[in-house]
């Protein structure tokens, strides 16, 4: 059994035990296993959770010695735990649910390094805020006030108390992080694509070709005549080719999801 321990010399051992993708933050020789923590008097499961470097935004279930209890337990000495991430078929309603309710329109805001996610979330149709200087003061901020789920790498960021609805995304992959959101988030029943607009995030609205044709191309004006605006950034949108790449990405992202659901679930 692994013993660590942390400094000022601790007076308190606890057994912990992982499940299922929350392993996914623990260092090799404790995943999928329990092992033994030491700390200090006066220190609540959710500082523990997070100082072994799980973000509590992935944590929906902590059991001790069998029972159920919240982020402000403080734990005793020999407490046996069990950390679950959310249930996706496991009925637990009679238990100590700690994630807050799932946001019925999933909203996202994401750091600065997942541009390219924004994007193909925002193709999808998803309302998805992205700018390449967010602060994570700012993030947490618009997170919480908005209520919309925070997407990062940075695990440190989904620590902050202010995140209530967060993810740490695996994938380096853009396209891979996009299947993992997808299947995460169960959103596949919500795509709605190309209704937003790919630069700012606003909605589109139809316009008429007579009111853009003095900033159309002469092909465009001769090929095409159904067209969406951004009222935000003006920005114009029509079916051509960079239209029909986008529709064949989002036919080989259903593929891949087909794939994976088969695989996971075989008959």
């Amino acid at each position: 059994m692994n013993v660590s321990k942390v400094k000022n010399n601790p007076t308190i051992c606890a057994s912990f035990r992982f499940y299922a993708e929350l392993n996914d933050f623990l260092p090799r020789r404790k995943r999928q296993v329990e092992f033994q923590y030491c700390f200090g008097d006066h220190t609540s499961i959710k500082h523990l959770i997070e100082a072994l470097g799980v973000p509590h935004t992935e944590v929906d279930l902590i059991l001790v010695n069998q029972q159920s209890v919240d982020f402000d337990y403080i734990p005793q000495d020999g407490d046996r735990f069990s950390i679950y991430p959310i249930f996706e078929a496991l009925d637990i309603s009679p238990i100590n649910h700690l994630r807050p309710q799932p946001l019925r329109q999933p909203r996202f805001v994401l750091d600065t390094h997942l541009g390219k996610l924004a994007m193909y979330l925002r193709m999808l149709g998803f309302d998805s805020l992205y700018r390449n200087d967010y602060g994570d003061d700012e993030l947490a901020e618009i997170s919480s006030q908005e209520k919309r789920i925070l997407l990062t790498k940075d695990r440190g960021l989904l620590k902050r108390s202010l995140v209530t609805h967060g993810y740490c995304v695996r994938a380096s992959d853009s396209g891979e992080q996009l299947i993992e959101l997808v299947q995460r988030f169960d959103l596949e029943n919500l795509f709605h694509p190309f209704s937003r607009c790919l630069e700012c995030n606003t909605p589109l609205v139809p316009v008429d070709k007579e009111e853009i044709q003095g900033r159309l191309k002469p092909r465009t004006i001769t090929y095409y005549d159904r067209f969406n605006i951004c009222p935000n950034c003006q920005r114009i949108y029509w079916q051509g080719s960079h239209y029909k790449r986008m529709v064949q990405f989002i036919q080989l992202l259903y593929e891949k999801l087909h794939e994976n659901s088969e695989r996971n679930n075989p008959e």
